[in-house]
């Protein structure tokens, strides 16, 4: 029996792991091992730290998938991670040594969802439920908008402003999905951070939250990778 190959989501800010719950079902269950971390939010160190846990758990070869904020935890956690085999960021950040999203916000015009965020007492950055929808998910259902927004998971400021280390896409395969309509994370930052990553570049007329308003193409980057994947390692053993 041909043996599956391990799928560990990660989720951004404003997000968790249930956000990935339509890519999960159009993921062959009996191709694909599916995890989805639930992440704290309350590091870049704390996040890292649950996704190798996660990643720890995998038996055999296993693509490390991130949204958002989520682009950086996977950068991170795959570093000594030998059975992570492809990246695959959708609407992430691909930091390089040094960078924060703090630092990457401050390299252009803020995008329009930057408006919606804001700060508690406590340390944590929301989004604006009034402009959740908007900022976040414009193109998804609005009862499912309503939804996210209630649920929303705050980001640290800790997290925000933490420096990235060494990023794993430096040694790894990468595939990048760019939302061209995110209100979150200008689209042409996103290339640009794609193009220095050497990624394989996909695009979607989506929100931010792709996973959610377009997860079919979502489902196919994955595959892609996990295909790529497939036939590297048959051609390594001819």
């Amino acid at each position: 029996m041909e043996s599956k190959t391990n799928v560990v989501l990660v989720h951004g800010a404003w997000a968790d792991g249930s956000s990935w719950g339509k890519v999960i079902s159009l993921l062959d269950p009996k191709r694909f091992n599916v995890t989805a971390v639930q992440l704290p939010l309350t590091s870049l160190e704390d996040d890292i730290a649950v996704t190798r846990n996660a990643l720890a758990t995998q038996n055999g070869p296993t693509v490390l998938v991130g949204h958002s904020y989520g682009g950086a935890v996977i950068s991170g956690a795959a570093n000594d991670a030998p059975n992570v085999t492809a990246l695959v960021y959708i609407a992430a950040f691909g930091l390089d040594e040094g960078e924060s999203l703090d630092s990457l916000s401050k390299q252009g015009p803020a995008p329009a969802g930057a408006a919606q965020i804001r700060p508690d007492a406590h340390g944590f950055l929301w989004i604006d439920r009034d402009g959740f929808s908007q900022a976040f998910v414009a193109d998804a259902d609005p009862v499912e908008a309503r939804v996210m927004a209630a649920v929303q998971k705050p980001l640290s400021i800790k997290s925000f402003t933490a420096k990235s280390g060494p990023p794993a896409w430096k040694h790894i395969r990468s595939w990048y999905l760019v939302s061209s309509n995110d209100q979150m994370i200008p689209p042409q930052a996103d290339e640009l951070m794609a193009k220095r990553m050497g990624a394989t570049v996909r695009k979607v007329a989506s929100s931010h939250a792709s996973m959610v308003s377009h997860p079919q193409e979502v489902a196919d980057i994955i595959r892609a990778a996990v295909e790529a994947g497939v036939v590297a390692e048959a051609a390594a053993m001819k």
